[in-house]
């Protein structure tokens, strides 16, 4: 799947949180077609099952669960996310877990900014099947 805009980008130019940014969407997106393809259900329900697997907590177990299988190359960008400096924590989350999700939207970012979309849908089959061992 190619990026949608097209635009040419660079993402080795792009600042960690700049990257994390667009991995928010990402993630999302991703997230939000999975459910709707799933079932049609009421939207309000559709957003529930959204916010429990994008919220910061599971976002961050997610990386935790990737990392084992990711390279040198997306291991760096996933540290760096992590260690960025940050402006805010939300109440819901520890900061080691906010910055584990900010480390794992960065490197969703880099990943689709590279244009390597089969790589985050590897990556989080990975982690799905993590899930159920």
């Amino acid at each position: 799947m190619p990026r949608l805009s097209g635009q040419p980008c660079d993402p080795n130019n792009i600042n960690t949180l700049g990257l994390a940014f667009v991995g928010d969407g990402v993630y999302d997106l991703i997230i939000r077609e999975q459910l709707i393809c799933e079932a049609n259900r009421p939207v309000g329900d559709l957003n529930k099952l959204k916010v429990e697997i994008v919220r910061c907590q599971a976002q961050a177990e997610t990386a935790k669960k990737i990392e084992p299988f990711l390279t040198e190359e997306e291991a760096d960008i996933l540290r760096r996310g992590r260690n960025a400096h940050v402006t805010h924590t939300p109440k819901s989350a520890t900061a080691a877990q906010y910055h584990m999700a900010t480390g794992f939207e960065a490197l969703l970012g880099y990943l689709y900014l590279s244009d390597r979309v089969e790589r985050i849908m590897e990556l989080l089959e990975l982690a799905n099947s993590e899930n159920n061992k």
